[in-house]
C-alpha cells in the first residue's frame, strides 16, 4: 500500500498491481520529496515502486510544493520520523535558513537510529542554513553543479562493498547533472565517482555514511527520470536501502524475507507525460 500525505490531510492511494499482501511487508518507508527543478510527481512513483520491486517495503509519501523555501510540516514535530524503518529524502529546498528546523530533521535520524537514503538535490537542500549538521548527516558538502544534460561516466570505486555488488565497473548514465563535492565528511566512504568536465576532476556520486546512530546511503545521480528508471540505478538504491537497515548480505542480496515483489512495469504509462530529456552530445 502506498500512502500519499499532503499538508493537513492524509490521502490513501492504491497503486496499480499492488495487492493486500503488501500489507505484510517487512519494512515501512517514508519518501519525502518536493521543491524546485525536478519531476517529483513522477519520481515519487519511480522510487517507491522501483524499490518495492526489489525490497519488501511499503510506503508513505509526502510531496511538498515547488518552491525553494518551504518548511515541510512534518519536520516541525520532534519525533517526526517515528514509526518508520527508513526515510528517503529527495527534496530540493535550498532556500530554507532556519537552523533549529534543519537540525531537528537531522536529529530524527542521528538520535533515533532511523536510517536514510539521500538522493540528488537533497545534497543542495538546506544549504542556506548556517549549520553543518545537515551536511555531516548527508556525508558530503555540495552547493553547486556542473552544466547539466550530459551523460555521466560513472566509475566503481569500492567493488567489495555489498551495495556495489553487481554494479558495473563503468556505467554511462542516460542523462545527468553532476554535483560538485566540496567536502567529504570523516565517516563517509565513497563508492563511485564521475569525472567532471567543468571541474576537471573526479566527483563522488555514490557513498555510504554513518552519522550519530544512523546509516545513510547517498547518491547525487537522479536528476532525470530516465536515470532513475535505469535498472542499474534502481538496483543500487535498493541495495542501499537494505544496507541502511542492515538487511543486505555480504553478496549484495536481500536477507531472507526481505526480497521485493519482483521487477515489473510501473503503474504509470510511459507514453504519457513529459518525454525523457535527451542528453547533449559531448
Amino acid at each position: 500500500m502506498l500512502r500519499v500525505l499532503t499538508t493537513g490531510m492524509l490521502i490513501l492511494a492504491m497503486m496499480a498491481g499492488i495487492s493486500s499482501a503488501e500489507e505484510k511487508t517487512k519494512l515501512k518507508g517514508l519518501l519525502i520529496c518536493g521543491g524546485c527543478c525536478h519531476d517529483y510527481t513522477k519520481q515519487k512513483l519511480i522510487v517507491t515502486e522501483g524499490i518495492s520491486q526489489r525490497v519488501s517495503i511499503s510506503w508513505d509519501i509526502i510531496q511538498g510544493g515547488g518552491g525553494r523555501n518551504e518548511k515541510l510540516e512534518i519536520y516541525g514535530k520532534k519525533d517526526w520520523s517515528k514509526g518508520y524503518d527508513i526515510v528517503v529524502h529527495n527534496e530540493c529546498y535550498g532556500g530554507v535558513e532556519d537552523v533549529e528546523f534543519v537540525e531537528n530533521i537531522v536529529k530524527g535520524h542521528t538520535e533515533t537510529g532511523i536510517p536514510a537514503i539521500v538522493i540528488h538535490c537533497s545534497m543542495h537542500t538546506y544549504r542556506a542554513a548556517q549549520t553543518d549538521e545537515w551536511r555531516k548527516f548527508l556525508g558530503v558538502t555540495s552547493r553547486r553543479h556542473e552544466k547539466g544534460g550530459r551523460k555521466l561516466n560513472v566509475t566503481l570505486k569500492a567493488k567489495d562493498h555489498p551495495i556495489m555488488n553487481g554494479f558495473p565497473s563503468k556505467w554511462e548514465t542516460p542523462n545527468g547533472e553532476l554535483y560538485v563535492i566540496e567536502n567529504v565528511w570523516p565517516q563517509c566512504k565513497i563508492l563511485a565517482t564521475a569525472y567532471g568536465e567543468d571541474s576537471k576532476k573526479d566527483q563522488p556520486v555514490v557513498w555510504a555514511n554513518e552519522y550519530g546512530k544512523a546509516r545513510i546511503f547517498g547518491t547525487t545521480l537522479g536528476h532525470h527520470n530516465e536515470t532513475m528508471l535505469d535498472h542499474v540505478w534502481l538496483d543500487m538504491v535498493a541495495r542501499g536501502v537494505l544496507w541502511s537497515v542492515d538487511k543486505l548480505d555480504a553478496n549484495g542480496k536481500p536477507m531472507a524475507g526481505y526480497e521485493g515483489t519482483g521487477k515489473a512495469p510501473f503503474s504509470f504509462d510511459k507514453k504519457d507525460g513529459p518525454k525523457p530529456t535527451p542528453a547533449k552530445k559531448k
